[in-house]
């Protein structure tokens, strides 16, 4: 499939650079007029997830996987879900383990490969509901979960999901977490890490003998902090280890239904690895939009309440297959 042409031109003036076209929404946007109805679901290995339902009385369906430390209620995921019940098609925003405002009871938290959730959730729907039609859709962690499970189901991917569009993705996770090293990126890196020792700290409250708190308040780094914490509760080596064998890109080959990736060229979380150019020039089933703006899950659109790039998602995913 060739690449797309983007059509966004933009964001408005006062965003001059990246990382205010990252930060400034990320802190400041909100998505007001959007109640959830939480379902609660148990996993195989007995855990659970927080599923929370909006609903239109829809036989289509869309999925919304959330961003690394965000949950169903961040702007983005409140965006899309209005926008596809705006559009006359029901949503469901799944929190990743420990997401959502309620901690979970296996030393597993989440992570970037956690495909198997979100397979979790799949089956859960088709067992219990009846939709004819079903849309994937991930935002930055979100979206490489989103891909990752595309690729592993392959052609074996159930009949109902007909299409999946994700943005802001870390396709390639080493790329993108080398990106957390970079100086200028230190808000970020500060940011993220700060959120996730928290996760840890109540981690460690319900599994004493697993975490070391003296060696976390220590940590100010994601290789540090990967490597004896990430990798050592999933079962990896290191960071190293984890960021590759979680890789979306291992498994993208393998996706069978139509699928869109938006990475904005400006993203200040996103790698040269994380644009995977060369794949979608010679597979069909992958359309690659690369903005040459947008930052990190931005993509602003003045004062209107939904982004380019949320409009972009929604019109691809009603597109007939």
């Amino acid at each position: 499939m060739p690449l797309i042409k983007s059509t966004y031109t933009g964001p408005p003036v006062y965003l001059f650079n990246k990382h205010l076209e990252t930060i400034v929404p990320s802190l400041f946007r909100t998505i007001k007029d959007v109640t959830y109805s939480r379902e609660k679901i148990h996993t195989a290995d007995g855990d659970f997830l927080n599923l929370d339902w909006s609903k239109t009385g829809s036989r289509q369906l869309v999925i919304v996987s959330h961003g690394l430390e965000g949950d169903s209620q961040r702007h983005y995921a409140r965006a899309m879900v209005k926008l596809a019940n705006a559009k006359g098609i029901d949503a469901l925003a799944w929190n990743n383990r420990s997401c959502g405002g309620e901690i979970n009871l296996s030393p597993v938290l989440y992570h970037h490969g956690a495909s198997y959730d979100l397979d979790a959730t799949v089956e859960h729907v088709l067992k219990n509901a009846k939709y004819e039609e079903i849309y994937l859709t991930g935002i930055s962690m979100g979206g490489a979960q989103t891909l990752k499970y595309l690729g592993e189901k392959g052609n074996d991917l159930p009949p109902q999901i007909r299409r999946a569009a994700v943005y802001s993705t870390p396709c390639n996770l080493p790329s993108s977490a080398a990106t957390l090293k970079l100086k200028g990126n230190s808000f970020y890196r500060k940011r993220f890490l700060g959120k996730l020792k928290k996760k840890i700290e109540a981690k460690a409250a319900q599994f004493p003998d697993l975490i070391d708190l003296d060696f976390l308040e220590k940590v100010e780094d994601f290789d540090l902090f990967d490597t004896h914490f990430t990798a050592k509760l999933h079962g990896f080596k290191d960071a190293a280890d984890f960021y590759q064998a979680v890789s979306a890109d291992n498994w993208m080959v393998n996706i069978a239904v139509p699928t869109l990736i938006v990475n904005a060229i400006n993203d200040p979380l996103l790698g040269p690895e994380c644009f995977p150019v060369s794949l979608a020039e010679k597979k069909h089933e992958i359309q690659l939009e690369m903005p040459s703006r947008g930052g990190h899950t931005g993509f602003t659109l003045g004062s209107q309440e939904f982004s380019w790039v949320e409009h972009r998602i929604l019109d691809f995913l009603k597109q007939s297959t």
